[in-house]
């Protein structure tokens, strides 16, 4: 009976043994476990943050900055604009219309636009500031200034014969008139010419011709002069352009164009009031100023407005005789 009950004995300590190590291994396997996810979890982060390391520095290796496109020191359009990577500035020919606003004299950079009250404009809308004059009126728009850069050019180049521009109603108000010592009078309110003075072509007279002008045309007069043209037809002097009391326009200033024969274009325009003449920013990318032919879809938007399809059209004042 002894004999029965220490085996008995025995028995119980030999099983309570074995639970008791039983438990002990599970919970070492449990840690173990824990240790094994919480590492796993480690590495996990530790590879996103590697990850997203990589991607910082690559976006920032990738970040387009405004400066990649202006060079500073620059004074002019092709001296102060760089062209995007893989294009080339479209060659203009000497004596050419885009050669002549190419190397149209630029403000410093960094100049702000100005008001004809001599008030600075605010924002950061632009990139570069053409040094033109605006007069101390609010007369010098944006259809002006665009009529302003076309009669200088053909002034300058000895083409005076070929500066005209229509009014609003249609009359033709030409330079050929003008210097000649014609003034424009008005009867019932319709214009007429009236001889009122001796012949003179100095650049007091001319300016004085470009206020009559800018008095009595507008954005509903150009549009009327331009015919619709075709983005692979882009050439420098084009315009986008609606017409209305208010409308706007803007000008085509420079191309360059890749290997596959794609533009890229910067714009100018005045605006109202009356203010300096400039080049504006891409609000689809601001930091960098060129407009892609590609991006060229109706509505097109621009720095300050959007055009509407139709809008881009080719004005005729250096087809005139």
């Amino acid at each position: 009976m002894n004999f029965m009950k220490r085996n008995k004995f025995y028995l119980l300590l030999i099983m309570m043994a074995c639970i008791c190590w039983g438990c002990k291994s599970k919970n070492m396997n449990t840690v173990t476990n824990e240790e094994a996810e919480s590492t796993i979890v480690e590495n996990s982060n530790d590879t996103k943050t590697n990850d997203n390391e990589s991607k910082e520095e690559n976006t920032e290796e990738s970040a387009v900055k405004l400066s990649d496109f202006i060079n500073p020191d620059g004074n002019t359009l092709f001296t102060r604009f760089i062209t995007p990577k893989g294009y080339k500035r479209v060659e203009a020919a000497e004596g050419s219309f885009a050669d002549f606003i190419g190397n149209y004299p630029l403000e410093p950079d960094g100049t702000p636009v100005y008001y004809f009250d001599k008030r600075e404009k605010g924002g950061e809308g632009h990139v570069a500031v053409f040094s033109m004059e605006v007069a101390e009126e609010d007369l010098q728009q944006c259809a002006d200034s665009i009529m302003r850069i076309y009669a200088e050019y053909l002034y300058k180049s000895g083409n005076e014969d070929k500066i005209s521009f229509k009014f609003v109603d249609g009359f033709v108000c030409d330079y050929n008139h003008w210097k000649q010592g014609y003034r424009v009078k008005f009867a019932d309110d319709k214009p007429y010419w009236e001889k009122k003075t001796d012949a003179d072509n100095s650049e007091e007279t001319f300016k004085k011709y470009l206020r009559i002008v800018f008095a009595y045309s507008s954005t509903l007069s150009m549009e009327k002069e331009a015919k619709p043209t075709d983005i692979s037809q882009l050439q420098v002097g084009d315009i986008f352009i609606k017409g209305g009391s208010p409308g706007h326009v803007v000008m085509v200033a420079d191309i360059c164009e890749n290997e596959s024969g794609e533009k890229a274009f910067l714009l100018a325009q005045g605006f109202m009031p009356a203010q300096s003449f400039h080049i504006i920013k891409n609000p689809a990318h601001s930091e960098d100023p060129w407009y892609y032919e590609s991006e060229v879809k109706y509505p097109f938007r621009t720095q300050s407005y959007t055009f509407d399809e139709g809008s881009l059209r080719r004005l005729s004042y250096l087809d005139w005789n």
